[in-house]
């Protein structure tokens, strides 16, 4: 018979760079986790940022829509019948076309000040006053009104919004309507008094605050 040749014995392997396997740590497992949670997350706040950022650049036109129609219509009527017309621009044309940009854009758009001239229509919310003053207090540590503006997004019990304002400087074609009140010409004083018993909206000085442009709309 022959010989059964002896059981061979294996030797033993050690690991080297190339065979080992690598055991992650608790450490590395609970960042990889972190990332792969934080992952969701990150792309909604990208997709909000983008939104909030679209909804930006609508507020910048129609606020710029609404300040060149207005100049538009009140530069007209002074040309063709004087100031005393513009009262009338004011009070009926300013407000159909802030009507109509609203509802091109699907926001409010409107006009506001700390010193209204007609307070069922020029009254702003808290956000809005807060932000007024800060203009005004910009503009007294002298910046320029011209250009000025502010937007934030904003949390309320319906939704999120974005908010933007657009400062109205003081201008010469706005003085003889809201320049010092003993200035005014006689017409211009009786007329007011008599559209706009609770009128604030004079002794506002060349170059200062006159008001702003206001913009909301959800997103």
């Amino acid at each position: 018979m022959g010989r059964r040749p002896a059981d061979r014995v294996l030797p033993a392997v050690s690991p080297t760079a190339d065979n080992a396997i690598v055991q992650p740590t608790l450490h590395q497992l609970l960042r990889v986790l972190t990332l792969l949670l934080a992952a969701p997350a990150a792309l909604a706040q990208g997709a909000a940022d983008d939104a909030a950022r679209q909804v930006l650049d609508e507020a910048r036109r129609a606020s710029a829509e609404l300040v060149t129609s207005v100049r538009g219509e009140l530069v007209k009527a002074i040309e063709q019948s004087g100031p005393l017309r513009a009262i009338v621009v004011c009070k009926y044309t300013v407000p159909e076309i802030a009507s109509a940009v609203s509802r091109k854009y699907g926001a409010r758009v409107t006009r506001v000040s700390l010193s209204p001239r007609n307070p069922s229509l020029g009254w702003g919310d808290v956000w809005e006053q807060k932000t007024l003053m800060a203009f005004d207090e910009r503009v007294g540590k002298g910046e320029r009104a011209e250009g000025m503006e502010h937007h934030e997004v904003v949390q309320e019990p319906s939704g999120r919004f974005l908010r933007y304002m657009r400062v109205l400087p003081m201008q010469p074609v706005c003085m003889a309507c809201h320049g010092p009140k003993d200035q005014l010409s006689e017409s211009i004083r009786n007329q007011l008094t008599h559209d706009y018993p609770h009128d604030r909206a004079t002794d506002v000085a060349l170059g200062r605050v006159r008001g702003a442009v206001t913009f909301k709309k959800p997103f």
